[in-house]
């Protein structure tokens, strides 16, 4: 791809975003923008006579028969935030001591936050693109929001487990928790989470029973990175079911 959606630039805000050579996996350029700024290097390359390191080596690459990968390493930043994160990669990947060939690659495997931290273009556009959620009439859902939870521990920074923060407390419905098959955890309105549900059990949790679901977290579900538009919290609202009508639980 060569583009984002408008979708995806109202989103993504100001960000910081690498170019990397296919041929090796190695980072050749740090930089910041917006809207379809980090797709403008390559399109230079080709359309523009001008001479450098930088968009020499992606006619190189181009040549070769390749295409230069583009990632996002962070995003919703300001234009001070974008800069100062852009002024860090750069000192970091280029300071004589400390650019060798193993930090490279801890730059990529560390760990990065989970909404925000370093994706491919594509995958950009499968978070913020997404389709809607359609249910399988078969299954039983229940929809948790994470957002409270989430925007909390980034505040803190700290860092969450995905499977304990989308399986419990939940104050929900004992006659339908124990026909409930799939919990899905929702961030910003996109299903980031999945739980194939095996069993529960009632806690005590600020005075009230609530519900702790045990099960698989499944990375293949095809619920994830889906919208659920059509299916709102209401306000203040952490819980939701599907079907919506009570009598197909019964």
């Amino acid at each position: 791809m060569d583009t984002f959606s408008e979708k995806c630039i109202e989103e993504l805000l100001c960000y910081v975003y690498a170019l990397v050579d296919p041929r090796d996996k190695k980072i050749f350029y740090i930089g910041k923008g917006s809207g379809d700024r980090v797709f403008d290097h390559s399109k230079a390359a080709l359309n523009d006579d001008d001479e450098s390191l930088k968009l020499n080596l992606i006619r190189e690459i181009i040549d070769a028969g390749y295409d230069v990968e583009y990632y996002i390493i962070r995003h919703r930043l300001t234009d001070k935030e974008a800069l100062l994160v852009e002024s860090v990669l750069i000192d970091f990947l280029t300071y004589p001591k400390f650019n060798t060939e193993m930090l490279l690659t801890n730059i990529v495997s560390g760990y990065h936050q989970w909404d925000e931290g370093i994706k491919t273009v594509d995958e950009i556009a499968t978070i913020y693109d997404c389709e809607k959620l359609i249910a399988d009439p078969n299954d039983r859902i229940l929809l948790v929001s994470l957002n409270k939870t989430f925007d909390r521990a980034r505040a803190k920074g700290d860092t969450l487990d995905l499977y304990e923060i989308t399986r419990k407390h939940w104050a929900i419905s004992n006659s339908r928790s124990t026909k409930i098959n799939y919990v899905l955890g929702v961030y910003r309105g996109i299903v980031r989470s999945v739980i194939r549900v095996t069993s529960r059990e009632w806690v005590e949790e600020k005075s009230r029973k609530r519900c702790c679901f045990s099960g698989e977290l499944l990375k293949d579900s095809p619920y994830l990175n889906k919208t659920v538009s059509d299916y709102p919290f209401g306000n203040g609202g952490a819980i939701r079911y599907i079907p919506t009508e009570y009598s197909k639980w019964k």
